[in-house]
């Protein structure tokens, strides 16, 4: 099927930064489901996101994504976070302008992977803006630190939360495709750099948002990958065992790596999200 194409635009932070957001509009004339805002992982950017896009466009839903700070083509020092809250600012103020552009009574799904996801989780947990339901891929709820990264995770961010290093991850293991890892390694977006405060921010947020879990009051699909050896997935099984079934769907795909939207068999990973939003968000008749 061809789309229109996707649009750049740009959007002014509240500290006057600007944030890059990729659009990808329904074809004319198909009826719209709800609105998808995409938030993505560590290093990385929103145009990474195509397939889930117009995925999610066959299926009648419009899609949003935008560059986090620090990332892409949005604004501030590559992987650098100038405030604690500085991400979840930023998605305040992106869910708010996406509710002014969208028709009324439109369902606003949040989707997220890895960090996206931790920010997109944590946010809702905080329940800092109202969203319609919440899809987490990934989610960067455990990072899986050693003893030794604990330590520089609680020391780095009071001496030098500015200073940005390596951040270790390994992209042989984002998916089991080599072009997928092959097109990551090769993009001029990507980057490998975290600070002090960002690393402060992944390793405290997730286990907060974990114990926050038992109280979820948002419809939540969370779909991970079992083989993860990016984020440790002990994080997501957590949070499932925590949290209200009647709310959140999880399931566990093992054998796949970290990116479950981009591996070679991410055909049930589609059908499983397809499945829940049609449950969710049926077809007007």
């Amino acid at each position: 099927m061809t789309h229109p194409e996707s649009t750049l635009m740009t959007f002014v932070a509240g500290d006057g930064d600007n944030l890059a957001i990729q659009e990808w509009p329904l074809d004319e004339g198909m009826a719209l489901r709800g609105v998808v805002l995409l938030v993505h992982g560590l290093g990385e950017h929103a145009g990474r996101y195509n397939r889930v896009a117009r995925q999610l466009n066959d299926w009648g839903f419009a899609v949003r994504g935008y560059d986090q700070h620090g990332h892409g083509e949005s604004g501030g020092a590559r992987g650098g976070l100038p405030t604690d809250t500085r991400l979840l600012d930023d998605l305040a103020d992106i869910v708010e302008s996406t509710r002014a552009r969208m028709p009324r009574k439109t369902p606003l799904i949040l989707m997220g992977h890895s960090l996206g996801g931790l920010v997109a989780a944590r946010f809702v947990s905080l329940a800092l803006r109202p969203v319609d339901a919440l899809v987490l891929s990934s989610p960067a709820l455990d990072p899986g630190l050693t003893g030794l990264q604990k330590i520089l995770v609680a020391v780095l961010p009071k001496i030098a939360p500015n200073l940005r290093v390596g951040n270790g991850l390994d992209p042989t293991f984002l998916s089991h495709d080599p072009e997928v890892v092959a097109a990551y390694l090769a993009d001029r977006s990507v980057h490998d750099r975290i600070s002090g405060r960002l690393a402060r921010f992944i390793a405290e947020a997730g286990p907060a948002t974990v114990a926050l879990a038992p109280r979820w009051q948002v419809p939540t699909l969370l779909l991970y990958a079992g083989d993860d050896k990016l984020v440790n997935p002990a994080g997501s099984r957590a949070f499932a065992a925590a949290a209200p079934k009647q709310l959140v769907r999880s399931y566990c795909f093992e054998t796949l790596y970290h990116e479950i939207f981009n591996e070679l068999e991410a055909e049930p990973v589609f059908a499983e999200l397809k499945q829940w939003m049609d449950e969710r968000f049926p077809r007007a008749d």
